[in-house]
């Protein structure tokens, strides 16, 4: 399936601003199941300095720098991607998450070891007893690491609520498990929190959710947003539990598989991936700083377009 995202951040200041340094995680990345066949970030007024880099996840990264006095910016982004849904695993036949766990703390390949990163705290998702506590509740001795994985992923679902005025981007961890209600960034959190408790290596990922409107209601342009969810890293030589083997995210070393717990599902074509990362700080879609500017409002519009 093929689609077409527009994403554009527009700023406004009380006063001028004299200098900005931001960067940008907005151009998706390739996947065995993606594609992109195009992407351009576009940045108002015309920055001074302006490249891409790839960072420590692989993810491409544009910065730019703005160096003239300004009392808006506007950074947009036009991407198309293709992406297929990776065959569903077996979840029954995955090892058991305590052979994961090991396999991972073990193996001595580039993959691996990178992995380990995603097994530790990270700023924004920190040891928790909390989630280990809740991760208990899918993850008994001995049981399928993708079975307990899609248990846990339900979990969430049913457990916390989605609500868009509970949290904001600060809020801490320990508050969303405390009061059980956010949003999908919330979540993926919380899923990551539980799994890295296990000694298992969870990484977040940024991107976006084809929505479609109510049947006979046009779509309001404008009116998506982005979308977070997690994976959950099996080294090699352990399998997917799928009889083809190509479950999930496939990497030289490993697989990735992903789980929305927002939506209780896995991984599917109606997924568009953008960066990945230990969390939210790694992947913001538009950060950095600023000299002047006071007060500043700010807008997020974005689109997901089907095309043909």
């Amino acid at each position: 399936m093929r689609f077409r995202i527009s994403h554009t951040t527009h700023y406004v200041y009380g006063a001028p601003v004299s200098l900005c340094h931001s960067i940008a995680h907005l151009k998706p990345r390739g996947t065995p199941h993606q594609d992109c066949l195009r992407s351009q970030v576009r940045v108002s007024p015309w920055p001074s300095v302006s490249r891409e880099h790839r960072d420590i996840f692989g993810n491409r990264v544009n910065y730019y720098s703005v160096q003239q006095a300004h009392g808006a910016l506007e950074v947009s982004a036009v991407s198309e991607v293709e992406v297929t849904a990776p065959p569903p695993p077996d979840a029954a036949a995955s090892p058991s998450w305590e052979q994961v766990r090991d396999r991972l703390q073990e193996a001595r390949d580039a993959a691996s070891l990178t992995a380990r990163m995603f097994a530790l705290p990270s700023p924004a998702i920190p040891a928790q007893a909390a989630a280990l506590a809740y991760a208990k509740g899918s993850f008994r001795p001995g049981r399928p690491v993708l079975e307990a994985a899609r248990e846990l992923m339900a979990r969430i679902y049913a457990d916390f609520e989605y609500d868009p005025d509970a949290t904001g981007v600060a809020t801490p961890l320990a508050t969303v498990l405390d009061d059980r209600r956010g949003v999908c960034q919330d979540f993926a959190h919380v899923g990551i929190a539980c799994l890295r408790a296990l000694g298992l290596a969870a990484r977040y990922v940024s991107g976006y959710l084809e929505t479609l409107p109510p049947p006979g209601q046009p779509k309001l342009r404008g009116a998506d947003a982005s979308h977070a969810w997690y994976a959950i890293y099996l080294p090699p030589g352990l399998g997917t539990g799928s009889p083809t083997g190509e479950a999930g995210s496939e990497e030289p070393g490993g697989t990735w598989i992903d789980y929305d717990p927002t939506n209780d599902c896995l991984l599917g074509e109606q997924h568009i991936t953008t960066a990945v990362g230990r969390d939210y700080g790694d992947v913001t879609p538009v950060r950095g700083v600023f000299y002047g500017g006071g007060h500043h409002q700010l807008s997020v519009a974005v689109d997901v377009d089907r095309l043909p």
